[in-house]
């Protein structure tokens, strides 16, 4: 286990923000189940490529992203086209990984880089420092010490015991000051973050919170500078937390109007929520047996999925999705949907 740990000041933001992350992921995992198709992973992952190049000055919109991934002819510059392909390569191969593997996060790099560097795979041979303009605001560790500061953050990455939303943001802000290859290094930093929360909360692999950093292009370099002058990642960790946050409220807030919940319920979610009438909470043993079923896998895919994906029932512990002592409850709209049927 590393010895190394990377200076952080824990305040009560960070802990309101984690508090309200882990509700919200209680939600979007609810949803997750019932309307996250395939074509909308596939839009959020290309909203996230998108958003991750533009913020590296690639111009590409999504609707031309798009299309260079249908294999469609795009008018756009050759680099910005092989931009596009290698991240999308990337991102899909992300699952193969593990965040705390240096082979990985090499071959990460090499597929994200192939064709736009000579040194793609490789870490950096010469020093590097980071402009805003004309302005340097970052001068990189030298390339003799990159090897055994990646190896010391890597470590600590696999050994850390700190929450995995808080270790995912302090390695984005270390990897960025380390800053170890020739280029790519924002859309890796970017990149590898989604990977360690995907390994925490599977349904964080299609969150775009890339799109809200383009949007808030200048707070994301303002607390990576704020970082780098405190000299510890409590800026840049409350930043992302908060974008983080702001990710999933948006992905959350894209679920269907009243008038589509009425058309989405099936007989069979008409009947579960019946069950609930005179109740306040039950359990899935509760449920099943109410409505005569056997068969629990039967009764998740037809019956507790769709109603828990249009919001008609809710969790009532959100934050722990498989407890043993998990109950349901009608929300709002599901008891309002349920007057109707009754």
């Amino acid at each position: 286990m590393s010895r190394y740990q990377p200076p952080l000041t824990l305040t009560t933001r960070m802990i309101a923000l984690i508090a309200d992350i882990s509700e919200q992921i209680g939600q979007l995992s609810a949803l997750d189940d019932g309307l996250q198709t395939p074509q909308l992973r596939r839009g959020n992952r290309i909203r996230s490529i998108q958003a991750s190049l533009a913020i590296e000055n690639n111009t590409l919109s999504v609707d031309q992203v798009t299309a260079v991934l249908d294999g469609r002819r795009v008018l756009g510059l050759p680099k910005e086209i092989q931009e596009v392909r290698n991240a999308f390569t990337a991102y899909e191969a992300m699952q193969q990984w593990q965040p705390g593997n240096r082979a990985d996060l090499l071959r990460a790099h090499e597929l994200l880089m192939h064709g736009l560097i000579d040194e793609c795979g490789h870490f950096r041979r010469a020093g590097v420092g980071i402009y805003r303009g004309d302005q340097l605001v970052h001068m990189a560790p030298p390339p003799s010490r990159i090897s055994s500061l990646m190896d010391d953050l890597l470590a600590w990455l696999q050994g850390s015991d700190w929450h995995p939303l808080i270790i995912s943001c302090v390695f984005h802000y270390e990897f960025e000051f380390i800053h170890p290859f020739a280029d790519g290094n924002g859309r890796m930093g970017r990149l590898w973050q989604t990977l360690i929360l995907s390994q925490w909360r599977p349904v964080l692999a299609y969150l775009p919170v890339e799109a809200v950093i383009r949007d808030q292009q200048d707070a994301y370099y303002a607390a990576l500078s704020a970082a780098d002058r405190m000299a510890e990642s409590t800026p840049f960790v409350e930043y992302m937390l908060q974008a983080l946050s702001l990710a999933l409220q948006e992905a959350i807030s894209n679920e269907p109007s009243t008038d589509q919940v009425t058309d989405q319920v099936t007989d069979q979610v008409a009947m579960l929520l019946g069950v609930f009438d005179g109740a306040d909470q039950l359990s899935v043993n509760e449920l099943m047996s109410s409505l005569g079923l056997a068969h629990k896998a039967t009764f998740r895919a037809n019956y507790l999925k769709p109603a828990l994906a249009i919001k008609l029932i809710e969790m009532t512990d959100p934050d722990s999705p498989r407890s043993p002592v998990q109950k349901y409850r009608l929300t709002e709209r599901g008891k309002t949907t349920a007057s109707t049927f009754l």
